[in-house]
């Protein structure tokens, strides 16, 4: 199992920095206190592999009991478990203005009596026992959201790997149309296979159908110059840190031309070392 521990000044960013664990595969939860980490170890190490990677958030919303964070770490390394520390850092002046912008209270507003320069000094203080120990320290003073996401990432997947997921779907306009995706092409332009007697009950999952739709030379201009524009778009949505893309492709019944696409695609895709996951919404409709 691996364990990271996110912790750092509040308002430095560590919703941000959850929210892009969740999407790369960690059992995120949020302000737990360290004893009960521990109790959270044993059962994830009864699971059977079930959980395998988890993301804590502690800090000072919890109190005395986050004073107790470093022994849970000691607990929990001794089962084995791998722990990694983040720790989330900012200027004092930016962390007073993101909570003039959200309107929301420094966790020790009241210890504080409502001074946020105290009760940043404060939390300065008691984070003091933990950050000797991190493994990995973020300074989110002047990084906007996109480049705090794409240091995260960098983190904790590899420079130069790409934590977006890309979801390649087909799908039958009469059967309506896909209102999850973020880039729908119409292939309803192309020879229709359901009109050739042998390919009809088929779908573009067979090499028949697939050869059918592709032997059309615009069909495969279509195809090239999709994959050309595709290929300019992902670095763009990556860079403003989009962690899913769904691209689909549409026929008449979802069964051949829009299936065949996708398939193409997702080929294209894997060659150029993404991960994909290809799902065909009407295949199995009569």
């Amino acid at each position: 199992m691996e364990f990271v521990i996110v912790t750092g000044m509040s308002g430095s960013g560590k919703s941000t920095a959850v929210n892009v664990l969740e999407d790369i595969g960690y059992y995120c939860v949020d302000n737990m206190p360290p004893e009960l980490m521990v109790k959270f170890a044993e059962i994830c190490g009864q699971s059977e592999g079930k959980i395998e990677k988890v993301a804590f958030v502690a800090d000072v919303r919890g109190g005395d009991l986050f004073l107790k964070l470093r022994d849970a770490i000691t607990d929990i390394r001794s089962m084995g478990v791998k722990v990694k520390i983040l720790y989330l850092d900012c200027s004092d002046d930016a962390i007073i203005r993101r909570y003039k912008e959200t309107r929301r209270k420094h966790p020790l507003d009241e210890v504080s009596y409502g001074n946020i320069r105290t009760a940043i000094s404060t939390e300065r203080e008691m984070l003091t026992t933990i950050k000797d120990r991190v493994d990995y320290y973020i300074d989110t003073t002047n990084s906007s959201t996109a480049e705090f996401k794409e240091r995260m990432y960098s983190i904790f997947l590899g420079e130069g790997v790409s934590a977006m997921r890309v979801d390649v779907r087909s799908f039958g306009f009469k059967y309506g149309v896909m209102n999850d995706a973020d880039l729908t092409f119409d292939v309803r332009c192309l020879p229709n296979p359901f009109y050739v007697a042998e390919l009809k009950t088929k779908t573009g999952l067979n090499k028949e159908v697939a050869d059918y739709v592709m032997k059309f030379g615009e069909a495969r201009e279509l195809l090239k110059k999709l994959c050309d524009l595709i290929d300019f778009l992902m670095p763009l949505y990556e860079k403003e840190g989009k962690a899913q893309l769904v691209i689909a492709f549409g026929c008449t019944g979802g069964k051949h031309r829009s299936v065949t696409f996708a398939q193409e695609l997702a080929k294209h895709l894997t060659d150029m070392g993404r991960t994909i996951r290809v799902t065909h919404r009407d295949i199995d409709k009569k």
